[in-house]
């Protein structure tokens, strides 16, 4: 319990240190769809950015954009930006201007160290580790993907993909004082999963929205062959919305709001 404690501890400054890096999502000051643009500039950012089917088409001059590393004067195809966003192509001083796609739209993504937001984080609210809501999982994928449409945190409906289902048991809260027997409750999430084989799910309950953000994120490892995993919703977190408005996260699909309070695992912002 002890090292398990002293790890949790660990992970949580990790992740203070993960977002209020100088890229982190606290750095985020807005995220600009080209389709807004049919003129192709974006205020305050310099240049001309158009789509042209797979790619986006950037034309600046002599006005302190970089690609690469190189001032930029001319014409440059881009691709979406795959990694971190402090290793974008695209660079406007200290800022760095990231190429995304959602659904077949291209937008850029503005990130800037000096972002208000950044400047005034004070920590991640968490409650500190407990044993009871780390319990054993097991994960059942679906015959094929599930593409479900749900809002978005900027008001859009996106496909949220769907590889399967993740079941698990946890404690029903109790009233000793009334004679209460403990009664573990078995529930389900829908899950993703990730590239690296990790699973992700997007989830809400009873104390979402109230002391806590309306949903979180949670990430269990991936599952073994025969689909075991952990589910840790000490290490549940708060979605890169919480930090920015500019982003664009999904809300829990049908069936991921659970009608249980979980105390454990990042809130809100201090």
């Amino acid at each position: 319990m002890t090292d398990a404690s002293d790890q949790w501890k660990q992970w949580h400054e990790h992740r203070t240190e993960t977002v209020s890096a100088p890229y982190g999502p606290l750095a985020l000051t807005g995220t600009h769809w080209l389709a807004d643009y049919p003129d192709g500039r974006i205020p305050d950012i310099p240049g001309i950015w158009t789509a042209d089917g797979d790619e986006v088409v950037l034309i600046a001059a002599a006005d302190g954009m970089t690609v690469d590393g190189r001032p930029l004067d001319g014409e440059v195809r881009l691709g979406a930006d795959s990694g971190p966003a402090a290793d974008a192509r695209v660079a406007l001083g200290e800022r760095r201007l990231v190429v995304l796609v959602r659904e077949g739209l291209w937008g850029v993504r503005d990130f800037d160290p000096a972002a208000p937001a950044r400047r005034a984080f004070r920590g991640i609210a968490a409650a500190g580790h407990d044993p009871r809501w780390s319990v054993p999982g097991r994960f059942t994928r679906y015959a094929e993907d599930r593409t479900v449409r749900v809002p978005n945190a900027d008001g859009r409906e996106r496909g949220l993909v769907l590889a399967g289902e993740l079941a698990f048991t946890l404690p029903r809260p109790v009233s000793p004082e009334r004679g209460e027997p403990r009664v573990d409750r078995e529930l389900t999430l829908q899950v993703a999963e990730q590239p690296d084989g990790t699973l992700w799910a997007v989830f809400a309950d009873a104390t979402s929205g109230h002391g806590g953000f309306r949903f979180r994120f949670l990430h269990p490892g991936a599952p073994d062959a025969e689909g075991r995993t952990t589910v840790d919703f000490n290490r549940a977190v708060l979605p890169p919305c919480a930090f920015a408005d500019h982003f664009v996260c999904p809300f829990p699909p049908p069936g991921n709001t659970l009608d249980l309070g979980i105390p454990v695992g990042e809130r809100t912002l201090l």
